[in-house]
């Protein structure tokens, strides 16, 4: 243990990553900008080759910022698992989707257990930073990785710590988001406290690998909650014909005991949608039924329906149905400014209205293309708006001339309150959410 920890003040250890995609490469990044030798492992050899070559696939980190670390030797990637056998720390950043049920699938982590387990060795340092339930890592990763017959917290250290990435947000990045960090036993808590001491910012230790499991989902559920609220209180405004982002602008004036969200088509990208379900299963295991975070998942899976009949409404008030009709959808990522489509309500409404017999295509500068319900879409230009029906803003990426739009487009209806600036420049139909 000791040792460990000398040479992580030194700087004197090499960290693995294993999963290079939005959240490992970026602490890769991180780790490899701290001094430390950090290779990312991947089974993408596409991955890994651009990695090599300083190629960038991730939004938020530039070629600029992998082109010194990758010619300084403190960066690399390799799909060889031998990496491990060198590798004083591994750290596992796998996606844990849900399957058609709604059940978590933990199989990516499984297999990176598998596929670490023969290069497990003495001093090694093993952290869990793929969100999962509360538990699996006291009840899953640690009895896997201990057929290799050493001991947790004296042979090897293992640990969780959640990861925290918002692709796009300017202000918080890896380094400056605060890092929960639990362990197995308290000298893993110490390990990882060591390490991410000498790469991150701020370091917060919980007393176990299961708080820090259950700091991620509470995170994601206070927000996935309040998004279901916000999303019925619009569904709500409608029916009682108020302006529901007045009624939030308003509210929001409140200086103490008001926090404000704001409504959408629905929720997307590879956290919200996801964890608190994590949770709710757990949940069940233990006979409890998380009643919040059904009721909001409701509520928001129905979102994209919502867009749907909202506009097919609208089209009815221009003497149109949805059938035959010419609709733009403008943006598909899943937020502003990426070009992220995990999880993107954007897939939902394409399809909603391809199944009702729109004519549907889409624009979106951060995405040039799509698969949707056995249907290939490309990006269409931003151009000849008075030619469609409608457009469905789903997506508020900053780019958009959203001032020309509401010029020329004959009908609008504005899911993310887009044209706000630009009401007072309406020539045809504006409808907002």
């Amino acid at each position: 243990m000791q040792k460990l920890m000398g040479r992580i003040k030194k700087h004197d250890v090499q960290v693995a990553v294993i999963g290079i995609g939005y959240v490992g490469l970026p602490l890769a990044v991180e780790v490899a900008r701290a001094g430390f030798k950090a290779v990312g492992f991947d089974k993408s050899a596409e991955k890994v080759a651009a990695v090599n070559a300083a190629r960038s696939y991730i939004g938020d980190i530039s070629d600029e910022v992998l082109a010194p670390l990758v010619k300084s030797g403190k960066l690399s990637a390799t799909t060889d698992p031998k990496v491990f056998d060198a590798a004083d720390v591994v750290i596992i950043c796998v996606p844990t989707p849900l399957n058609k049920t709604k059940d978590p699938d933990n199989s990516f982590i499984v297999d990176a257990a598998e596929e670490l387990l023969p290069h497990l060795h003495r001093g090694q340092l093993v952290i869990l930073e793929s969100t999962t339930f509360p538990g699996f890592t006291r009840e899953v990763l640690l009895p896997k990785l201990a057929e290799s017959g050493l001991k947790v917290g004296e042979d090897f250290f293992l640990c969780f710590s959640p990861e925290r990435v918002d692709p796009g947000n300017p202000k918080y990045h890896t380094r400056n988001t605060p890092k929960v960090v639990g362990g197995t036993t308290p000298a893993c808590t110490q390990a990882i406290t060591a390490l991410y001491g000498e790469v991150m910012e701020r370091v917060v230790p919980v007393q176990s690998t299961d708080s820090a499991e259950m700091v991620k989902l509470l995170e994601n559920t206070f927000r996935a909650v309040n998004i279901g609220l916000v999303n019925e209180v619009a569904i709500m405004c409608q029916k009682l014909g108020l302006d529901t982002w007045e009624v939030i602008e308003a509210a929001a004036t409140k200086p103490f005991g008001f926090m404000s969200f704001h409504p959408g088509p629905g929720l997307g990208g590879h956290c919200i949608p996801v964890d608190p379900l994590y949770l709710s299963w757990k949940l069940k295991t233990v006979k409890y039924n998380a009643r919040f975070i059904d009721l909001a998942d409701t509520i928001n899976s129905a979102m994209p329906e919502v867009v749907v009949q909202r506009v097919a409404d609208a089209l009815n008030e221009a003497k149109k149905s949805v059938k035959g009709s010419r609709i733009m959808v403008l943006g598909v990522a899943y937020k502003r400014d990426i070009d992220d489509m995990r999880e993107s309500p954007a897939l939902d409404v394409i399809e909603l209205l391809l199944r009702r017999g729109g004519d549907v295509c889409y624009h979106d500068p951060h995405v040039p293309a799509l698969r949707v319900d056995g249907h290939q879409l490309k990006s269409v230009p931003f151009a000849q708006l008075e030619t469609y029906d409608c457009v469905v803003i789903v997506t508020d990426h900053s780019t958009i001339d959203y001032e020309r739009l509401v010029k020329e487009a004959k009908l609008v209806f504005d899911t993310r309150n887009a044209t706000r600036a630009v009401r007072d420049q309406v020539r045809g139909t504006l409808i907002r959410l």
